[in-house]
């Protein structure tokens, strides 16, 4: 059985507040869309950082947000296009390049990469 749970998105670069109940089995990206909110996304595999979000309050599930480090995981960041939600939610649009600082750039232009992605030191 679908359960709904109300997703509050600020998005700061348009300077709106959307409110809208997702069901739990389906992307918040995917949904919202579906309802004609336009969010920022490029790669809608989980893969880069362009629909990222900062949650606020509740719970999110992301298993396939490859494009996202444990680290920014664990200090509240989700990837809106391969994310459900897992209670009612309050979540910030993020800048693209913000986040993609914050993941990379520790490693990028210093010299720190070896091997593969950096994401595979995590």
């Amino acid at each position: 059985m679908t359960c709904y749970h109300t997703v509050r998105i600020k998005d700061r670069q348009q300077g709106q507040d959307y409110s809208l109940a997702v069901p739990d089995d389906e992307y918040i990206l995917h949904y919202a869309e579906k309802q004609g909110i336009e969010l920022p996304f490029s790669c809608r595999n989980g893969a880069c950082t362009t629909c990222a979000v900062r949650v606020l309050a509740g719970k999110i599930h992301q298993p396939e947000a490859v494009g996202l480090s444990p680290h920014l995981r664990d200090r509240g960041y989700a990837l809106l296009c391969v994310s459900y939600a897992r209670s009612d939610l309050v979540v910030e649009t993020q800048d693209e390049d913000e986040v993609y600082e914050l993941q990379f750039g520790r490693y990028f232009a210093k010299g720190h990469v070896r091997f593969g992605l950096p994401l595979d030191d995590e």
